[in-house]
């Protein structure tokens, strides 16, 4: 694991962790939720879960984040942190295969970033919980900007998010076509958090999810 500050403009930087197999296949550029920083222990297992399959990711915080204030921070502040770690990675990981998203809030603000400008070198997206909507109030509005991303997303998503209906969020992604693809977790919630009655363990749901982003990446960039 490797420290980083990611320079934000002339004045500001944010923390970053970047934690690189030595033979990666691709890095990650990682951005975490609106109420967690890049510490918060679904972070770090996603991180630890993607390294062991050859996947690097570089981890890093938002300036509300860094700040520890109490509300994220707007779309334009949180996009520009968002291009300041993809530049980031490309010089830490020069000949790597590039890919962005995050989890919640951070997936969200990555994908309204690639959808406002092109993220220099970014080949896909992946979403860890897409938050479509706020909770109780259904509706695909947050996903019209969806549309304009040419690059091939991975949305993970837990089958019980109250954040995402899941009849909502099939919707969403079947519109995209197949530059979109849909996995569900069942029975997790926003957090993709499982209970105790499904059988398995919130250690087996990552293991899960690694699985099925370095299965996506062959699928997409390895042919």
């Amino acid at each position: 694991m490797e420290s980083l500050s990611v320079d934000l403009d002339a004045q500001r930087s944010v923390a970053a962790l970047l934690l690189k197999p030595a033979d990666a296949a691709a890095c990650f550029v990682f951005a975490h939720g609106a109420g967690a920083g890049m510490n918060h222990p679904f972070m770090d297992n996603v991180a630890k879960a993607l390294f062991d399959r050859r996947v690097a990711t570089l981890r890093y915080q938002f300036p509300s984040m860094e700040a520890r204030a109490r509300r994220p921070d707007p779309p334009a502040v949180a996009q520009a942190a968002v291009r300041a770690a993809v530049d980031a990675a490309r010089q830490r990981c020069p000949d790597t295969r590039l890919i962005a998203g995050g989890k919640s809030f951070g997936g969200r603000m990555t994908s309204q970033a690639q959808a406002a400008s092109a993220l220099p070198n970014v080949g896909g997206l992946v979403f860890f919980g897409f938050p479509l909507h706020a909770s109780g109030k259904p509706s695909t509005d947050r996903a019209s900007h969806l549309s304009r991303i040419s690059i091939p997303m991975l949305f993970l998503q837990g089958g019980k998010d109250k954040l995402a209906e899941l009849p909502l969020i099939r919707i969403v992604t079947e519109k995209l076509g197949s530059g979109a693809t849909l996995h569900v977790i069942n029975e997790a919630d926003h957090s993709l958090h499982v209970p105790g009655r499904s059988g398995r363990t919130d250690a087996d749901v990552i293991n899960q999810m690694a699985d099925v982003v370095v299965d996506w990446l062959r699928k997409q960039f390895m042919r």
